[in-house]
């Protein structure tokens, strides 16, 4: 079996997890408190008006070198440690947010998919089939989480939270996949 057979799973599993995150976001509690405001936040505004999108450190430090300098030490002790995404300026545009969110499902299925189409699965049962994509889905969609918290200072809590979130998008992927595959 080919990857392009199971096209009707991959594309079912993302439509179901697509509706799962906006419940999800919409709905449930638990993302409610997951963003915070700064201190003096017209004061971080002004600070940060005319960067342009990209990922900034603070302190910045462009080499290891640097990191020897008494004055970035200093920094580094006094604080703050910050890593800060700017975005475009003007309302976000959820359309596009939507559109990439739900090609990155469609990707999670075909990754599902091709497991399962290399390892024979698609001739199981629903219990080993959910088994499969449901597995292959939940590393997709919460691990690169674990690296937010480890290196960039991503509250535990959040990636916690985020980690439910990828559980519940596994369960519905693996879901679809056993009923329309077994």
């Amino acid at each position: 079996m080919s990857i392009l057979s199971l096209w009707l799973p991959i594309l079912v599993s993302a439509i179901a997890v697509w509706i799962a995150s906006a419940l999800v976001w919409m709905v449930m509690p638990w993302h409610k408190k997951d963003f915070a405001a700064t201190a003096e936040e017209e004061a971080v505004r002004a600070a940060l008006r005319g960067n342009p999108p990209g990922l900034y450190t603070i302190p910045h430090c462009v080499d290891q070198k640097a990191f020897k300098d008494p004055a970035i030490q200093k920094k580094f002790e006094e604080g703050p440690l910050a890593y800060i995404t700017v975005t475009p300026d003007g309302m976000p545009s959820m359309g596009g947010k939507l559109l990439g969110a739900f090609l990155f499902y469609l990707l999670v299925g075909v990754c599902c998919a091709y497991l399962l189409t290399r390892t024979g699965m698609t001739e199981s049962g629903y219990l080993e089939v959910f088994r499969v994509s449901g597995t292959v889905a939940f590393l997709a969609y919460g691990f690169a989480y674990l690296q937010e918290s480890i290196w960039f200072g991503r509250s535990w809590g959040l990636t916690m939270r985020s980690g439910l979130d990828a559980l519940i998008y596994s369960l519905v992927t693996g879901g679809v996949f056993g009923w329309l595959i077994a």
